[in-house]
């Protein structure tokens, strides 16, 4: 790829990423420095201000990484639109953010998810789960993030991987150290709505080449439009996605500090559903904007070397000057929503669970943000460090590494969720075991799978679909649980049962919504599944 893109700026380009760098900037410091006064409440959760519209493109932001953008157009090009699973699948799980886990949330007015835990199983449950997701937040969101925004960076300017990772931590740090979560958001809508507007030119110049819709349609292979793929399938098995795909997702959409921050920082509950239902429509549209990508350049250029590379060849042959500099503009922001969000998360949860509640209990509200705005910092990093790290591991494509990474995180986070919420009888001998030994285990399991003896078509081949993988792992862990608990007779009684009041029930508009969203959905799976 080297200089591929760089080589074909203009000053138009130019221009472009220099308006937008100045867009960016003033929105970001109008945000963090309109009010003067900085405390925990406006730095991690933006006073508790935030609306349906910035919660939905803010998760959204969160969500949408660069990695999605190379690696859908890639999946799009090598097998269709089987990948869009990972999204529509998606708003089941949503849906229990928003009607189970977010009502038990705001009620208990926690601002971490670890403060959640110790609120109904004590002290040593809300440290291990600080430290667990401050592991997870480092791992699978900032260093992963990073490192899939240093490939394009590498890829569009030609400079070494470890240049291409500081330019980005400095850039993304700048406005969590300055603003927080008020900035983040406001700084993603403004974003993720330019990335919808360039995604969407793409694609539309894209289907025009190729001489309309149904040209398209009949131009791949038919197995291209199929959601559900056969059970030998061997990259994405349909029991494989219906089976693995929901521990990912509950730990992911349910229990992520950096996912559900957003909700935690909303106006009410009801402005939390509706936002939370909002990211499930936006996911709708990631077959246009990102796999539909891939597949058009699959029928435009048919012999590319790696799959990896079909986005920025579309990117490269199809926009006119001033619209590449655009691009360059919508990979930043992406990228910046991902790893700011990421930060963000980090600095809350080391401030609040590790250093106000265990390191020093006497801090001032000042402290609190001091230590948040250090950690961004060691975060930054941390974060460089690992994206090297991951950029020697050869051979591996991009979205399975982070499926997969994800698939080994997120097991014992599943099991301690759903158990906390849906059965009374949790003890806390339970939680404690599977975040300690169950994550020991879990991540065992994929250090052997992924560096130690990876499956390949000719060695290895007892391992099943990692995501069949995960879904094994939980189902260990889930069993495991019930039977620690239903022995624990001691803690089934010292469990402190956490007085949510009265639940609020959802409101006729957000039943409405979320009753036309699944509609959709259902719609949207019988109409890709003729084939």
């Amino acid at each position: 790829m080297g200089n591929n893109l760089l080589g074909r700026l203009t000053i138009w380009d130019y221009a472009i990423v220099a308006a937008y760098l100045v867009i960016l900037f003033a929105i970001g410091y109008r945000a963090s420095f309109s009010k003067k006064e900085k405390t925990e409440e406006s730095l991690f959760l933006a006073n508790k201000s935030l609306g349906w519209a910035s919660i939905g493109f803010n998760m959204w932001g969160t969500n949408v990484g660069p990695s999605m953008l190379l690696a859908f157009a890639s999946i799009g090009y090598s097998t269709g639109i089987v990948a869009v699973n990972f999204e529509w699948y998606a708003f089941v799980f949503l849906f229990l953010l928003a009607t189970v886990f977010a009502p038990r949330y705001l009620a208990a007015n926690v601002s971490t998810m670890p403060g959640f835990m110790g609120r109904q199983f004590g002290d040593s449950t809300q440290n291990i789960l600080a430290w667990y997701a401050l592991i997870k937040i480092l791992i699978s969101w900032l260093s992963l993030g990073l490192f899939s925004g240093g490939v394009l960076v590498r890829q569009i300017l030609g400079i070494p991987m470890w240049q291409s990772v500081i330019v980005l931590v400095l850039f993304a740090g700048f406005f969590t150290f300055a603003g927080g979560l008020k900035a983040i958001a406001k700084v993603n809508v403004f974003q993720m709505l330019l990335l919808i507007g360039v995604s969407l030119t793409l694609t539309v110049i894209g289907v025009m080449k190729v001489g309309g819709l149904s040209q398209l349609w009949h131009s791949v292979p038919g197995n291209y439009w199929n959601l559900v793929h056969p059970a030998s399938d061997p990259k994405y098995p349909w029991y494989a996605i219906l089976l693995g795909y929901p521990v990912s997702a509950v730990a992911f959409f349910c229990t992520d500090q950096a996912m559900v921050q957003s909700v935690l920082g909303a106006k009410s509950l009801e402005q939390g559903q509706l936002g939370v239902n909002f990211i499930g429509w936006l996911k709708i549209l990631s077959l246009p904007l990102f796999i539909l990508t891939g597949i058009l350049c699959y029928v435009l250029f048919p012999n590319l070397t790696s799959p990896d590379q079909a986005y920025m060849t579309m990117v490269t042959s199809l926009f006119p000057a001033g619209m590449k500099g655009l691009v360059i503009v919508v990979l930043i922001a992406v990228l910046v929503g991902t790893i700011s969000s990421s930060l963000n998360a980090l600095s809350t949860v080391f401030a609040m669970d590790v250093y106000a509640r265990n390191i020093n209990p006497n801090a001032t509200e000042k402290d609190v943000v001091r230590v948040g705005r250090m950690t961004v910092l060691v975060g930054c990093a941390f974060a460089v460090l690992v994206a090297l790290a991951i950029d020697s591991v050869k051979g591996l494509n991009l979205f399975d590494v982070f499926q997969a990474v994800l698939g080994f995180i997120a097991p014992p986070l599943a099991v301690v969720f759903l158990l906390t919420v849906f059965w009374r009888r949790t003890t806390q001998l339970a939680v404690n075991a599977i975040l300690s030994w169950g994550s020991a285990f879990s991540l065992g399991v994929g250090v052997v799978y992924l560096w130690v003896l990876p499956p390949s078509p000719t060695q290895n081949t007892f391992w099943p679909h990692y995501l069949t993988l995960s879904f094994c792992i939980f189902a260990v862990l889930f069993v495991a649980a019930v039977l620690l608990s239903l022995l624990d007779k001691a803690g089934q009684e010292r469990r402190v049962a956490v007085d949510y009041g009265v639940l609020a029930k959802p409101t006729a508009r957000v039943k409405v919504l979320w009753g036309t969203l699944a509609a959709v959905m259902v719609v949207l799976y019988l109409i890709f599944n003729g084939h």
